[in-house]
């Protein structure tokens, strides 16, 4: 995005998802190539024996993969997630999920992105898992 007010454009978006709405997601911080977007933790994100799923872990490295990949789009252009694989490295059960995503390479039709998401709870900051992606420019 040439446009200077990229994080004010992705704000924009993000409200406009439901799903990313409804699960309570925000932007911390968003440069060329880097995103990071975080939840508050609550009931809704939880498993029946109070891990937080690993679903919302993925839907945040999926995120801030795609944010980040974003930015280094063309006007008028777009990703999607074409492929992700994730490694679970710890539970998390409270607290808040801070999850940070990088482009490490930047292509015409294919953007490769890392991301990792950790958990705050207290003082004490962990590792929750690590992605790899390759977002599709459309």
């Amino acid at each position: 995005m040439k446009s200077r007010n990229f994080k004010k454009i992705l704000h924009q978006k993000l409200r406009g998802s439901n799903f990313l709405r409804f699960i309570g997601c925000k932007i911390a911080n968003v440069t060329p190539g880097k995103a990071e977007v975080y939840l508050t933790l609550k009931k809704i994100h939880k498993r029946h024996d109070e891990f937080v799923h690993g679903g919302v872990t993925a839907t945040l490295l999926d995120i801030a993969a795609g944010i980040a990949a974003a930015t280094l789009l063309p006007e008028g252009k777009r990703v999607v997630t074409a492929e992700i694989k994730i490694s679970y490295l710890n539970p998390a059960f409270y607290g808040k999920l801070i999850a940070k995503g990088w482009v490490l390479k930047k292509g015409n039709m294919l953007h490769f992105c890392e991301a990792e998401v950790w958990n705050i709870f207290k003082k004490e900051k962990k590792i929750i898992a690590k992605a790899t992606t390759t977002m599709a420019v459309i």
